[in-house]
């Protein structure tokens, strides 16, 4: 469980995360949702420890993640950012090896190596992973990056837009494999998400932020209304229900 306490974060002097607290239930998809510049990147963050605090703490497993040392922490949690691009010469197989680098420290043993073969075989890879990163579609290297996160075989799988730049069909797929990660290998994954569709359709539960705070949170099936993304949002919305799940048109 990941446990979130009176978080604050200021930047400029301007409070973009503003006493924030909350649960990360563990084994389902929970994600973040709002509008841009709520905080939802930041706590992300945050969560990781890529950035600090200015107040409150975060638990993970009722142990502050300042206690953590780096290595003990990168095999609790792993982080995909927005923005992944590597600038070296890397093969999928080479880029999915990275995982392992919290177990292995970059000398890669048998065991490396079969959870490299899983997380390649898991993301459809294999008969691509000696192609070149920079030789691949934008859905291909979202696969490969996601492949990563998987050798590196933590609990808990936190990204930040994972479907940026990627076209309806390749999003799809994303948000099938996100659900996968839950479903059938029992991670807990926190996603940033934009697109509130998505979110209805893949999310257990969702948190709602607005000007650094929380606005709403719960099962997705109580933030997915009318009411409360207006409140949200500041917009109109729609709401269809269509195979038992609600869909959101906004104008």
């Amino acid at each position: 469980m990941i446990e979130v306490k009176n978080i604050s974060k200021i930047y400029n002097n301007k409070t973009v995360v503003d006493d924030v607290s909350f649960t990360i239930e563990k084994g389902k998809v929970t994600s973040f949702i709002g509008p841009n510049g709520a905080g939802k990147s930041t706590i992300l963050s945050i969560i990781t420890r890529l950035l600090d605090a200015e107040f409150g703490e975060v638990l993970i497993e009722n142990k502050k993640i300042t206690d953590y040392s780096c290595r003990e922490l990168a095999k609790k949690i792993a982080i995909l950012k927005q923005s992944n691009n590597i600038d070296l010469k890397l093969t999928i197989r080479e880029l999915v090896g990275f995982g392992r680098f919290p177990h292995s420290q970059g000398n890669l043993n048998e065991e490396d190596n079969m959870f490299i073969d899983k997380a390649i075989k898991y993301m459809k890879l294999e008969d691509i992973q000696n192609k070149y990163i920079d030789e691949l579609s934008g859905g291909q290297r979202q696969r490969a990056y996601i492949a990563m996160v998987i050798a590196q075989n933590t609990e808990y799988i936190l990204l930040d837009e994972p479907l940026n730049n990627l076209d309806m069909y390749n999003s799809v797929q994303m948000m099938k494999v996100i659900r996968r990660l839950c479903d059938e290998l029992g991670k807990t994954v926190i996603l940033v998400m934009h697109d509130i569709n998505f979110a209805s359709c893949y999310s257990d539960n969702i948190v709602a932020f607005k000007n650094g705070k929380i606005k709403e949170i719960g099962i997705t099936e109580n933030i997915i209304k009318k009411n409360v993304l207006e409140k949200i949002y500041d917009m109109k919305f729609d709401i269809r229900e269509i195979n038992n799940k609600s869909i959101c048109i906004y104008f």
